[in-house]
């Protein structure tokens, strides 16, 4: 005798697998298209741009914003250090005093009418002006006899110059410097093709402030605000760079050729970095690539939007 076949307790669904289709074929899995190569290269090239122009939207907003604040917080610091103990540079040569060296805190600019409290530093590059306002080297320190010259951004970096262009004739301002505090009082804003201001007298003073004049980031000329010196004359060291001698990087609107290496370089981690997470994506997932590629692609397009910013006109 056999055993009696017992049917299972639940329903049973059918293995339709290897069940023959219409016509004696077997139904099989859908399977998910391979990505191609040109599909990939878009994906990397669509990764890189987002990457540049988030970066660049971010740095020349909010990350310089912050990095012009806390520079300002340490440059401030230490030009105080320097004031208190007799060590903050006072002329251009080391005849009259300690020559400034290129970055250095040389002034501190204080303008009441604008809101302005700036630690002014040596040199007038797209670098340099990064940090804040700058005092262009073939020209004397503030205080002293002639004709002083600081440039400063528009936009960027804090954008210390950005109001400008409020200063009104009369207005009154101070520069403190190894020599003391100095004040000035406005002559007027110059744009182009105003008349200059006649040279002042032999033995006096006179500041010019320049930055990008127009709409932000797209400028149209250069607006410089005169001031003449109504406090004490200070000792005028001779100068060590001859006037009209300063580098081309270092005159208004005038930009940073210095970034190239550096932001070929990052552009090329940012290449990599994008052609990897590309072939990740196939490897891991969507998910765990994002999670990787976000702050990897992020870190990337901000060092190399901040090494493009400084390609941009020195006073934007």
């Amino acid at each position: 005798m056999t055993a009696p076949v017992t049917a299972p307790a639940g329903p049973v669904e059918a293995d339709t697998s290897s069940v023959p289709g219409p016509g004696g074929a077997r139904p099989t899995r859908p399977v998910r298209p391979s990505v191609g190569p040109g599909l990939r290269v878009t994906s990397a090239a669509l990764t890189i741009l987002a990457a540049l122009l988030l970066g660049f939207v971010a740095d020349a907003g909010l990350v310089s914003d912050l990095r012009h604040a806390r520079d300002r917080q340490v440059d401030y610091a230490t030009f105080r250090a320097d004031l208190a103990n007799g060590v903050a540079p006072i002329g251009q040569s080391a005849g009259g005093g300690r020559a400034p060296k290129n970055g250095e805190s040389v002034a501190l600019l204080e303008i009441p009418e604008l809101g302005v409290r700036e630690v002014v530093h040596e040199g007038t590059t797209a670098d340099d002006l990064s940090h804040g306002p700058g005092h262009r080297r073939d020209t004397p320190l503030p205080g002293q006899a002639g004709v002083s010259v600081i440039m400063g951004r528009q936009a960027t970096y804090g954008g210390p110059f950005r109001r400008l262009g409020e200063l009104s004739t009369g207005d009154k301002f101070t520069v403190t410097t190894g020599q003391g505090k100095h004040t000035y009082q406005v002559i007027g804003p110059r744009r182009s093709g105003d008349p200059q201001p006649p040279v002042p007298a032999q033995g006096r003073g006179r500041l010019t402030l320049i930055t990008a004049d127009g709409t932000p980031f797209m400028p149209r000329g250069i607006l410089r605000v005169d001031a003449d010196l109504v406090s004490d004359v200070q000792v005028t060291p001779a100068p060590a760079l001859a006037a009209g001698a300063l580098p081309e990087e270092e005159k208004p609107m005038a930009t940073g050729t210095s970034a190239w290496l550096p932001l070929v370089l990052w552009g090329q981690g940012l290449v990599l970095g994008a052609a990897g997470l590309t072939w990740a994506h196939t490897r891991w997932g969507r998910r765990q690539t994002w999670v990787v590629g976000v702050p990897l692609l992020g870190a990337l397009g901000l060092a190399t939007a901040d090494q493009a910013l400084m390609l941009l006109p020195n006073l934007l």
